[in-house]
């Protein structure tokens, strides 16, 4: 099983074995393009695995700061109340990095960058890039997504 990430497709494919496509989404990745030093909000290029699955059983639309569930429930006038937070929602994949140098370890650690496959509200435009540097999905994509790999799944991702 292997995940592959397209940032100029802006699209995310799940795979079995060589080539059997399990999943195909539109997501959204980094409004500040690919990259990979900390604090640059790009996302990172490279080799990379699913380091964590966090959320398994909280509800669609479960707001998670830190990596933890806030219990809240993401609702429209929530982004009303605060229009410029970044919502991680229904559930993370976090990312690590494989290739030590370009993004693992020092500046440029995916991990330690919080790097996440996540799900996004549900009126957040996929296709175009607008994440602070995470990849974003439909809910209803990254659970799928979730219920489908497990810890230690490549992932791809390309310019």
């Amino acid at each position: 099983m292997r995940v592959e990430v397209s940032i100029a497709e802006q699209k995310l494919w799940l795979y079995a074995g060589s080539d059997q496509l399990l999943l195909q989404a539109d997501v959204s990745t980094a409004r500040n393009g690919a990259g990979e030093r900390a604090n640059s909000e790009c996302t990172p290029r490279g080799e990379h695995v699913i380091r964590a699955k966090i959320g398994d059983g909280c509800p669609v639309n479960t707001i998670f700061r830190g990596r933890r569930p806030t219990g809240e429930i993401f609702a429209s006038a929530l982004r009303e109340r605060y229009p410029s937070r970044d919502w991680i929602l229904t559930r993370i994949l976090w990312l690590s990095g494989k290739q030590p140098g370009f993004n693992r370890l020092g500046e440029v650690d995916t991990m330690r960058r919080f790097i996440y496959i996540h799900g996004a509200p549900d009126d957040d435009k996929m296709g175009v890039p607008s994440s602070h540097g995470c990849i974003k999905m439909r809910n209803a994509d990254v659970l799928s997504l979730f219920n489908q790999v497990a810890v230690g799944v490549p992932v791809l991702i390309n310019e």
